[in-house]
């Protein structure tokens, strides 16, 4: 038989899936920062071991 009434599951797939994107943009923020943080390493590294 059919349900009857609104739809099935609609409104928790619409949060679910803004979940899952605000997931997602957090780890792609996290890792940008992270790999910005070692570039900046990196090149102090770089600059002391030419300088020595």
């Amino acid at each position: 038989m059919a349900k009857t009434g609104r739809e099935k599951n609609t409104k928790n797939k619409s949060k679910h899936t803004k979940l899952m994107t605000r997931k997602k943009n957090k780890k792609k923020s996290e890792e940008a920062l992270r790999k910005e943080r070692l570039k900046v390493i990196i090149q102090k590294a770089n600059s002391q071991s030419n300088n020595d």
